[in-house]
């Protein structure tokens, strides 16, 4: 999802989206999820450590799901409006009406990521999913669970595949992905494309026989 039909990611859109509109405070530690930021960089912590120190920084350790509920919808609300490529957006109703189920496969958190996909008439969503022990309207801010990314993200696929009864051979799989991290995904697929990809993913691209589209130019490759 993001960077892909997104025009910037929308993870730190969303914990800043929370911030200001439940407790500014948090914003005051803002240096400190700079300094989790060099931690990742630096290969110290690694990217789900990263997400749930920032989680906790900006929204809490500890959150009602009924409280961020209209603040996820909110934020959804601003990213369809301001936030999407007007090529995904007509891609995305290019397939639906060729007949195509949409899948949306992203590490972005399910607590948003749903929001934002119904806006979008989405199927079926798979996300990194919090940890929510105490009962379906506690959340803690932690994973629970792989990051929803690269290698973790394509097992997630092969399950809702088998969940689904959908085998191999009598599927025809389109994949979309901005980053090289999905290359599991990318190279599984009937027809992978590289969307205004990074720049590894666009060198990759061409060996691998995947189309490259620009959806800020629209532009193929």
């Amino acid at each position: 999802m993001d960077r892909t039909i997104t025009r910037s990611g929308t993870y730190s859109g969303f914990l800043m989206h929370v911030a200001q509109r439940r407790q500014q405070w948090r914003l005051l530690l803002l240096p400190v999820v700079g300094l989790a930021g060099l931690a990742y960089a630096a290969r110290l912590i690694d990217r789900s450590r990263l997400k749930a120190i920032n989680l906790r920084l900006l929204v809490g350790k500890r959150f009602r799901r009924s409280e961020i509920a209209p603040l996820a919808e909110s934020y959804a609300d601003k990213v369809i409006a301001r936030g999407l490529h007007s090529a995904a957006l007509e891609q995305i109703a290019a397939d639906r009406e060729a007949g195509y189920r949409l899948l949306l496969a992203t590490a972005s958190f399910h607590l948003y990521v749903d929001a934002i996909a119904a806006r979008l008439g989405i199927d079926d969503v798979l996300a990194t999913q919090l940890d929510e022990p105490d009962g379906a309207d506690h959340i803690h801010a932690r994973l629970s669970g792989d990051n929803c990314y690269g290698e973790a993200k394509f097992a997630r696929i092969s399950d809702w595949l088998e969940r689904n009864a959908i085998t191999r051979d009598a599927a025809h799989i389109r994949a979309y992905s901005d980053h090289v991290s999905d290359h599991p995904m990318l190279h599984f697929a009937d027809e992978g494309v590289a969307t205004t990809p990074s720049r590894k993913l666009k060198r990759l691209a061409p060996q691998m026989g995947w189309q490259v589209v620009d959806w800020r130019t629209k532009r193929r490759h």
